[in-house]
Formats: structure tokens, sequence, C-alpha cells
């Protein structure tokens, strides 16, 4: 018998669980009936208009986002409106929606550890671990070899797929690096943790300038990482082919392809 939206979503609940959610997020089902067949399932980092395009256009049953569509609540889903819009076009198709959020993150595999392996991390551990002491949000370990930050910096932007904001950096060029501390998508509350603290460098995304000026001063003082900020979709892209392969290997009948768009917002900059 073919897969049905349920039984992937039973999937998607065995290798991402819930209960590893925060309690802000709205990861799971978003659209779609539990019974309908699954033959191809598309993944994105973001349900944005041309993914969902793009996901109708290779014929998936399934788009699986990292990022909740309706994380915030809406009043209006009218299809003048790019929420509205995206899910008029998903119920149409036949597409159902789910979202693995915070539920990705903290496992063995999701969006900070597929950082720490590109790194080549070892010991890699959980910045803050939950009830599972392998499982937690961001990642910290040792890399194989020493580097310096400029060169870690070339590195990064290497490995994640090119944005317009790139790689921005806070240390000198020539600063030893030997142990990092990471967080896929937005990590600036991990700022104080002891394990980024204890870190050369700390590597997130959408660092904001209150906390990343109060970290580099505070570094000045009493010593602490330099910081690494990266775009918030490229961190969290490089998890979507583990994903992928982890899907494929549960559900062997059916087809799993991963979007190449950029769904980073910023479109240029200009250098001053």
């Amino acid at each position: 018998m073919p897969s049905t939206v349920s039984d992937v979503n039973a999937v998607i609940e065995r290798l991402w669980p819930l209960s590893g959610a925060e309690t802000w997020d709205a990861p799971g089902l978003l659209s779609g009936s539990p019974s309908a067949p699954v033959a191809r399932i598309h993944l994105a980092v973001d349900a944005v208009g041309e993914v969902v395009d793009e996901a109708i256009g290779v014929g998936a049953d399934l788009l699986l986002v990292h990022h909740p569509l309706l994380l915030r609540g809406v009043t209006s889903i009218a299809e003048d409106r790019y929420k509205g819009s995206v899910l008029a076009k998903l119920i149409r198709a036949d597409c159902a929606l789910i979202a693995a959020h915070t539920n990705a993150d903290v496992v063995e595999t999701g969006t900070s550890a597929a950082i720490a392996s590109r790194l080549g991390l070892l010991d890699s551990q959980p910045i803050s671990a939950g009830e599972i002491a392998s499982r937690g949000i961001g990642r910290v370990g040792r890399l194989g070899e020493p580097t310096t930050l400029g060169r870690l910096a070339r590195e990064l932007a290497d490995i994640l797929p090119p944005t317009a904001s790139g790689v921005r950096v806070s240390g000198e060029f020539d600063r030893p690096i030997d142990t990092v501390a990471l967080c896929g998508g937005a990590g600036d509350s991990l700022l104080s943790e002891p394990a980024v603290l204890g870190a050369d460098v700390y590597i997130t995304s959408d660092l904001r300038h209150h906390p990343a000026s109060e970290a580099r001063e505070n570094a000045r003082i009493s010593g602490g990482p330099a910081l690494i900020d990266i775009s918030h979709w490229a961190s969290e892209w490089l998890w979507l082919d583990t994903a992928a392969d982890e899907l494929g290997e549960a559900l062997p009948g059916v087809v799993v392809t991963v979007s190449e768009l950029r769904t980073d917002p910023w479109d240029f900059t200009v250098v001053q």
C-alpha cells in the first residue's frame, strides 16, 4: 500500500519527536488530509511562494519545511496575502504541508549537528542539553586541526550556500581557533552559556547589535569567543540533505527531493 500523509507524519515525529520542540514552536502537520497518498516529498527551509510553486511543479504530495508557516497567529488566510496564497496553492494541488522546526534542531543529526559535521568537529555535544544528554540546542566541539579565525570563516563561506550577507566576523583574523561552539538559526540567546563562553569562537545567525556588542566587550575584559554571523537560511539549509536521507531510508517507496532555491531574504549588499 502507498504511504499516506499520516504515515509520513508518523515517521517525521519518530525522527524528530515533537517532545523536543520549544513550547513557543508550532511544528507538525499544518495542512492536508492525513489519508492522502504520498509518493513524493519535497524539502525546503521556508514555505515561501517560489518553494511552493517548485514543490507543486515537481509533483510533490507533501512539502516538509523547517520553518512553520503558522508560527505566529493570523486573522486571515485570504489569497491576497502571503500565507493565504501559499496555503491555497498547496490545498488545490493536494500537497500537504508539515514543519519540523526546533524538534529537528535538537536531535543528534539536526541543524546544528549538520554544521558541526561539515566542520569535522570532534567530541561534539549540545551547548544546552535536554533530557537526553546527546540532544539539545547547538553544538560545541574541537576542530580536527587548529586553525585561525580568518581561515575558519573562509571554510564556512565554502561550506555554506552563497548569500548576499556572506560571513561576518568579530575578532582578529589570525586569532587561534581550536574549540568551536555553534547554533544553526538564531542563537544569540546562547551567548552567555558556559559552553559558548569557553569556546574560541561562536558561530550562529541573526546576531543583533546589542547582544553582539556586549559579548565582544565582555570578551575583551574577561575572555570569551570570537563571533561569526552566518545566514539563517544557509545555516539550516545544510540539514536538508541529512533529513532527506533519513526520510528516504524510512520510506523506501517514496521519492524525496531537496529544494535548491535560495530563500534567504536579502538580495545584494553594498560594501562600503
